[in-house]
Protein backbone atom coordinates (compact mmCIF):
# COMPACT_ATOMS: atom_id res chain seq x y z
CA UNK A 1 0.00 0.00 0.00
CA UNK A 2 1.03 3.69 -0.68
CA UNK A 3 1.89 5.84 1.83
CA UNK A 4 1.15 9.63 1.53
CA UNK A 5 3.30 12.16 3.21
CA UNK A 6 1.92 14.58 5.67
CA UNK A 7 2.57 17.51 3.24
CA UNK A 8 0.47 15.63 0.43
CA UNK A 9 -2.33 14.64 2.76
CA UNK A 10 -2.92 18.51 3.99
CA UNK A 11 -2.07 19.93 0.47
CA UNK A 12 -5.17 17.03 -0.94
CA UNK A 13 -6.90 18.27 1.92
CA UNK A 14 -6.71 22.06 1.16
CA UNK A 15 -7.48 21.88 -2.49
CA UNK A 16 -10.36 19.41 -1.41
CA UNK A 17 -11.81 21.91 0.32
CA UNK A 18 -11.55 24.95 -1.79
CA UNK A 19 -13.11 23.28 -4.75
CA UNK A 20 -16.04 22.53 -2.10
CA UNK A 21 -16.09 26.05 -1.09
CA UNK A 22 -15.81 27.16 -4.84
CA UNK A 23 -18.64 24.93 -6.06
CA UNK A 24 -21.03 26.14 -2.78
CA UNK A 25 -20.16 29.72 -3.54
CA UNK A 26 -21.66 29.08 -6.98
CA UNK A 27 -24.90 27.37 -5.66
CA UNK A 28 -25.49 30.40 -3.28
CA UNK A 29 -25.18 32.83 -5.97
CA UNK A 30 -27.50 30.87 -8.34
CA UNK A 31 -29.89 30.67 -5.46
CA UNK A 32 -29.54 34.16 -4.24
CA UNK A 33 -30.01 35.36 -7.71
CA UNK A 34 -33.29 32.86 -7.91
CA UNK A 35 -34.70 34.26 -4.84
CA UNK A 36 -34.29 37.79 -5.66
CA UNK A 37 -36.34 37.27 -8.52
CA UNK A 38 -38.90 35.20 -6.80
CA UNK A 39 -39.61 38.32 -4.29
CA UNK A 40 -39.47 40.72 -6.76
CA UNK A 41 -42.42 38.76 -8.88
CA UNK A 42 -44.08 38.13 -5.32
CA UNK A 43 -44.20 41.76 -4.94
CA UNK A 44 -45.59 42.37 -8.54
CA UNK A 45 -48.13 39.52 -7.68
CA UNK A 46 -49.60 41.76 -4.65
CA UNK A 47 -49.38 44.71 -6.84
CA UNK A 48 -51.80 43.54 -9.00
CA UNK A 49 -54.40 41.95 -6.87
CA UNK A 50 -54.52 45.58 -5.17
CA UNK A 51 -55.53 46.33 -8.25
CA UNK A 52 -57.97 43.40 -8.72
CA UNK A 53 -55.88 41.49 -11.57
CA UNK A 54 -55.03 37.66 -9.96
CA UNK A 55 -53.00 35.61 -12.56
CA UNK A 56 -51.11 33.14 -12.76
CA UNK A 57 -47.55 32.94 -11.56
CA UNK A 58 -46.18 32.49 -15.11
CA UNK A 59 -48.22 35.61 -16.41
CA UNK A 60 -47.23 37.97 -13.37
CA UNK A 61 -43.87 39.45 -14.84
CA UNK A 62 -45.64 40.42 -18.56
CA UNK A 63 -48.98 41.44 -17.15
CA UNK A 64 -46.85 43.58 -14.70
CA UNK A 65 -45.06 45.17 -17.48
CA UNK A 66 -48.20 46.05 -19.37
CA UNK A 67 -50.29 47.80 -16.85
CA UNK A 68 -47.86 49.01 -14.22
CA UNK A 69 -44.91 51.43 -14.32
CA UNK A 70 -42.23 52.12 -10.99
CA UNK A 71 -41.80 55.06 -10.24
CA UNK A 72 -40.28 57.45 -7.21
CA UNK A 73 -41.91 60.34 -5.36
CA UNK A 74 -40.58 62.29 -2.88
CA UNK A 75 -37.65 61.81 -0.58
CA UNK A 76 -37.33 58.41 -3.37
CA UNK A 77 -40.29 56.62 -2.05
CA UNK A 78 -41.85 54.12 -4.46
CA UNK A 79 -44.93 54.45 -6.25
CA UNK A 80 -46.05 51.92 -8.51
CA UNK A 81 -48.79 53.42 -11.38
CA UNK A 82 -51.19 51.28 -12.86
CA UNK A 83 -53.64 51.74 -16.16
CA UNK A 84 -56.58 49.43 -15.84
CA UNK A 85 -59.65 49.63 -18.29
CA UNK A 86 -59.06 52.99 -19.60
CA UNK A 87 -58.24 54.44 -16.24
CA UNK A 88 -55.07 55.53 -13.81
CA UNK A 89 -54.25 55.18 -10.54
CA UNK A 90 -51.26 54.66 -7.88
CA UNK A 91 -50.27 51.54 -5.57
CA UNK A 92 -48.27 52.62 -2.42
CA UNK A 93 -46.26 50.09 -0.71
CA UNK A 94 -46.98 50.17 3.05
CA UNK A 95 -44.58 48.73 6.15
CA UNK A 96 -45.60 48.07 9.77
CA UNK A 97 -45.69 46.05 12.69
CA UNK A 98 -48.35 44.07 14.09
CA UNK A 99 -48.57 41.57 17.11
CA UNK A 100 -45.64 39.04 16.61
CA UNK A 101 -43.33 41.50 13.79
CA UNK A 102 -43.59 42.80 10.48
CA UNK A 103 -46.91 43.65 8.36
CA UNK A 104 -47.17 45.25 5.07
CA UNK A 105 -49.51 46.15 2.60
CA UNK A 106 -49.99 47.42 -0.98
CA UNK A 107 -52.89 50.10 -1.11
CA UNK A 108 -54.48 50.68 -4.55
CA UNK A 109 -56.28 53.85 -5.25
CA UNK A 110 -57.88 55.54 -7.92
CA UNK A 111 -57.41 59.37 -9.22
CA UNK A 112 -59.36 60.63 -6.63
CA UNK A 113 -57.20 58.79 -3.97
CA UNK A 114 -59.98 56.49 -3.44
CA UNK A 115 -59.15 52.73 -2.15
CA UNK A 116 -59.98 50.51 -4.89
CA UNK A 117 -58.27 47.43 -3.67
CA UNK A 118 -55.72 46.85 -0.88
CA UNK A 119 -53.45 43.49 -0.16
CA UNK A 120 -51.93 42.88 3.34
CA UNK A 121 -49.23 40.43 4.83
CA UNK A 122 -47.25 39.02 7.82
CA UNK A 123 -44.58 37.69 9.06
CA UNK A 124 -45.49 36.01 12.21
CA UNK A 125 -48.99 37.36 13.40
CA UNK A 126 -51.53 34.27 14.65
CA UNK A 127 -53.38 32.28 12.37
CA UNK A 128 -57.43 33.09 12.63
CA UNK A 129 -56.50 35.97 14.97
CA UNK A 130 -53.91 39.23 13.55
CA UNK A 131 -53.20 36.49 10.77
CA UNK A 132 -56.83 37.60 9.21
CA UNK A 133 -55.65 40.76 7.57
CA UNK A 134 -54.79 38.63 4.78
CA UNK A 135 -58.21 36.96 4.28
CA UNK A 136 -60.98 38.69 1.59
CA UNK A 137 -63.01 39.78 4.33
CA UNK A 138 -61.01 42.36 5.93
CA UNK A 139 -59.25 43.67 2.88
CA UNK A 140 -62.13 43.99 0.74
CA UNK A 141 -63.74 46.48 3.98
CA UNK A 142 -60.95 49.11 2.70
CA UNK A 143 -62.66 49.40 -0.83
CA UNK A 144 -64.16 52.65 -1.38
CA UNK A 145 -62.61 54.16 2.06
CA UNK A 146 -60.93 58.04 1.40
CA UNK A 147 -57.35 59.03 1.99
CA UNK A 148 -57.87 62.37 1.50
CA UNK A 149 -60.61 64.85 3.20
CA UNK A 150 -62.98 67.19 0.79
CA UNK A 151 -60.40 69.78 0.66
CA UNK A 152 -57.25 67.31 -0.37
CA UNK A 153 -55.63 67.04 2.64
CA UNK A 154 -54.52 63.67 3.59
CA UNK A 155 -56.43 61.75 6.03
CA UNK A 156 -56.22 58.08 6.42
CA UNK A 157 -58.07 55.00 7.18
CA UNK A 158 -58.16 54.24 10.78
CA UNK A 159 -59.08 50.86 11.98
CA UNK A 160 -60.72 50.41 14.98
CA UNK A 161 -63.49 48.49 16.86
CA UNK A 162 -66.81 49.19 16.13
CA UNK A 163 -66.27 51.35 13.24
CA UNK A 164 -68.74 53.58 11.72
CA UNK A 165 -70.01 51.92 8.70
CA UNK A 166 -70.92 55.20 7.03
CA UNK A 167 -67.36 56.86 7.43
CA UNK A 168 -65.55 56.82 4.68
CA UNK A 169 -62.28 56.95 7.01
CA UNK A 170 -62.87 53.66 9.54
CA UNK A 171 -62.53 50.27 8.99
CA UNK A 172 -64.24 47.54 11.57
CA UNK A 173 -61.19 45.66 13.37
CA UNK A 174 -60.51 41.89 13.46
CA UNK A 175 -62.07 40.31 16.35
CA UNK A 176 -59.21 38.53 18.57
CA UNK A 177 -56.68 41.07 16.91
CA UNK A 178 -56.84 44.13 18.55
CA UNK A 179 -53.19 44.32 18.39
CA UNK A 180 -52.74 43.78 14.69
CA UNK A 181 -55.56 46.12 14.01
CA UNK A 182 -54.08 48.59 15.52
CA UNK A 183 -51.09 47.89 14.00
CA UNK A 184 -52.14 48.06 10.93
CA UNK A 185 -54.51 51.37 11.67
CA UNK A 186 -50.38 52.98 12.49
CA UNK A 187 -49.51 51.96 9.58
CA UNK A 188 -51.65 53.88 7.55
CA UNK A 189 -50.97 56.66 9.10
CA UNK A 190 -47.21 56.26 9.21
CA UNK A 191 -46.93 54.60 6.01
CA UNK A 192 -49.16 57.16 3.77
CA UNK A 193 -47.06 60.32 5.57
CA UNK A 194 -44.02 60.57 3.04
CA UNK A 195 -46.22 60.36 0.28
CA UNK A 196 -48.22 63.40 1.72
CA UNK A 197 -46.75 66.40 -0.40
CA UNK A 198 -47.29 63.67 -3.58
CA UNK A 199 -51.13 63.11 -2.79
CA UNK A 200 -52.17 66.57 -1.30
CA UNK A 201 -50.43 68.10 -5.09
CA UNK A 202 -52.57 65.61 -6.93
CA UNK A 203 -55.62 65.90 -5.09
CA UNK A 204 -55.58 69.70 -5.70
CA UNK A 205 -55.46 69.29 -9.70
Amino acid sequence: MKNFSNRYIFLYSAALVAVCAVLLSVVAMSLRDRQRQNVAREQKQMILRAVGVDVPTAEVDRTYAAMVTDSLVGDNQPIYLYHKDGKTGSVIPLRGRGLWGAIWAYVALDEDFRIVGAVFDHASETPGLGGEITTDKFRNRFVGKRITDDDGHLMPVSVKKHANPSSAYEVDAITGGTLTSNGVSEMFGTGFAPYKDYIERRAAL
